[in-house]
């Protein structure tokens, strides 16, 4: 820039008197003028003091020569903004904060600094801090875990009662449960007057009773009753109650457990508690052992099942350990014979099987009037007609009619049990609970009553269909509507034009609605009568012999391809 001397008497007079910054504004302010660059230069030096007058003529330097844009972000370099950091900068240089920019590199007067480390060095050194934070930290986890299983391992044995000390009596989960007529509650002993609709297996239990009463009647003549009953059928026929009602009988002590309580985490517990089973049952012989859903622990055995294996090995030791009158009688219920081990069920063990079956129509008449006798009936509910109309229905479904018909009348305020609440029971049972808050437009309920018609109308006009006993089109459960049938009887076969009944009536539902609204608006409302009948079809040929084409044979899970073919065929064509 070109001197003159003015400007060089401005500069004489900075310099004379650098702390003061109005002198240095107005040479500043002069400078930018000839040269932004020497502004820009001055007050980088940090040598001068600077005010607000002094920060605006320098930014006006750093626009001027286009310098600004160093302070801004680069995306292609990854520069981050420093401008906000200058204008920090200055404003501290403003109030007096002398304090050295925070962006080095930007001039020569504040350079910035390198240092070179080696990094084979450093990289072994961070290496070894890893190394040795990593084992620390393993160390403490393992011994975080080691304490808190050693702390829960001896909780639960505590919680056992101490190992090797449970006994009859004891808290421990080993012993086993006793149900004892002399020290048990009146009304929870049972006999066989609370046992209905198993006439039969109650007097093949007869001579049980007998022989835990008198002993000596048969052992004097050498009979020998088995050492195993085992129970069969479907479940809620009543095995448990007959069992504890063999108990109540003979005035005996009585041991029972659940199969699935002889397993837990820890292998060797299922066996533990099977000799403590035994072991408690020996001391209060003659006595009645009863294991509830043995096939828990003694299904077929698998190679992958070890522990279920010892569990099972320790029962059938236990029941080879005692003399065969040494007292104790074990029983024992299923509903699935065909998945026991073959070693549980031969001669010497549970050598005697009794089924126990659904009730027929005076096994279920006679539970309903013990579920009833201790009710108000009214004088309107026929025992006999009720039985009539629940074939099918066993033991505990009836003692769950009774009761949602009690707790009906509970509702209304009702003083007696009246048969429209038994008969509410009955259809909640059959055709599940009532949804009346449901909404459903009329085209849909116009659809549905045109498709349960359609149902309804072939059982009646179909020979070997069942009657109906009731027909809705309110929603109950998953269904829109449906149409119960019942049998006016029980039932011990199904013949054949029966099963053909069963398809037509499954398939109504879907013809009416193709003929009432045509085959290109039938719904999805079929979907499960398809299924139905599908699987009715797939019965009929495979396990039922009622094909001519594939003839009177049963049919293996997976037949070969030719013969699924025909299978196949069969089946589409019946339904």
């Amino acid at each position: 820039w070109r001197p003159d001397r003015r400007l060089q008497r401005l500069i004489d007079d900075a310099d004379a008197h650098p702390k003061d910054p109005a002198k240095q504004s107005a040479l500043l302010h002069e400078l930018n003028k000839f040269s932004p660059e020497d502004v820009i230069k001055r007050i980088e030096q940090r040598s001068h003091a600077v005010d607000s007058k002094g920060v605006a003529e320098y930014l006006r330097a750093l626009i001027l020569t286009n310098a600004i844009a160093d302070y801004l972000p680069d995306e292609l370099s990854g520069r981050s903004a420093t401008l906000p950091a200058l204008l920090q900068e200055l404003k501290q240089r403003v109030s007096g904060e002398d304090k050295p920019f925070s962006n080095p590199g930007i001039s020569d007067k504040q350079p910035l600094h390198v240092v070179m480390v080696d990094p084979k060095a450093t990289g072994r050194s961070t290496r070894f801090a890893q190394e040795i934070f990593s084992t620390i930290l393993f160390t403490v986890a393992v011994g975080f875990m080691w304490v808190m299983g050693a702390a829960a391992l001896q909780k639960y044995i505590g919680s056992l009662g101490g190992i090797g000390t449970s006994g009859v009596g004891s808290s421990s989960s080993y012993s086993a449960k006793e149900l004892n007529k002399d020290i048990t509650p009146e009304k929870n002993v049972k006999t066989f007057k609370d046992v209905k609709g198993c006439d039969d297996a109650k007097k093949e239990l007869e001579e049980v009773v007998e022989y835990l009463r008198n002993p000596m009647k048969f052992t004097r003549l050498g009979g020998k009753l088995p050492k195993g009953i085992l129970l069969t059928g479907a479940p809620g026929t009543g095995k448990t109650l007959l069992a504890k009602a063999i108990a109540g009988e003979a005035g005996v002590p009585f041991f029972y457990r659940a199969g699935s309580e002889f397993e837990e985490m820890f292998v060797g517990v299922g066996a533990r508690r099977v000799r403590s089973l035994f072991q408690a049952a020996k001391k209060k012989a003659p006595c009645i052992v009863f294991i509830d859903e043995i096939d828990a622990v003694g299904s077929t055995r698998k190679q992958w099942e070890g522990h279920t294996k010892k569990t099972l090995h320790q029962l059938l030791v236990e029941m080879d350990g005692f003399e065969q009158n040494e007292g104790i009688i074990v029983m024992a219920a299923t509903n699935l014979p065909d998945i026991l081990d073959p070693a549980l069920t031969r001669p010497g063990r549970f050598d005697r099987h009794i089924v126990v079956p659904s009730p027929d129509v005076r096994g279920r008449q006679d539970i309903l009037e013990l579920y009833l006798q201790d009710k108000p009936v009214g004088s309107d509910v026929n025992v006999n007609a009720i039985a009539r109309s629940t074939p099918g229905f066993n033991g505990a479904d009836l003692a769950n009619l009774v009761n949602i018909a009690a707790i009906k009348a509970a509702v209304e305020g009702a003083d007696k049990l009246t048969a429209s609440q038994l008969e509410f029971a009955k259809d909640r049972i059959i055709m599940g609970t009532e949804r009346k808050s449901m909404f459903i437009s009329d085209e849909s309920r116009k659809l549905t009553a045109y498709h349960e018609s359609g149902h309804a109308i072939v059982a009646l006009n179909t020979k070997g269909a069942h009657p109906i006993h009731k027909a809705t089109i309110l929603p109950r459960g998953s269904a829109l509507g449906m149409v119960t049938q019942l049998p006016s009887q029980d039932e011990t076969s199904i013949s054949k034009k029966q099963l053909l009944a069963r398809l037509d009536v499954c398939m109504g539902g879907r013809v009416a609605e193709e003929l009432i609204f045509g085959e290109e608006n039938v719904t999805t409302g079929a979907r499960n009568d398809l299924h139905t009948a599908t699987e009715l079809a797939q019965y009929m040929v495979s396990n039922c012999g009622m094909s001519n084409a594939i003839g009177p044979v049963h049919v293996k899970e997976r037949p070969s391809v030719d013969m699924q073919s025909r299978i196949d065929a069969e089946r589409w064509a019946d339904s």
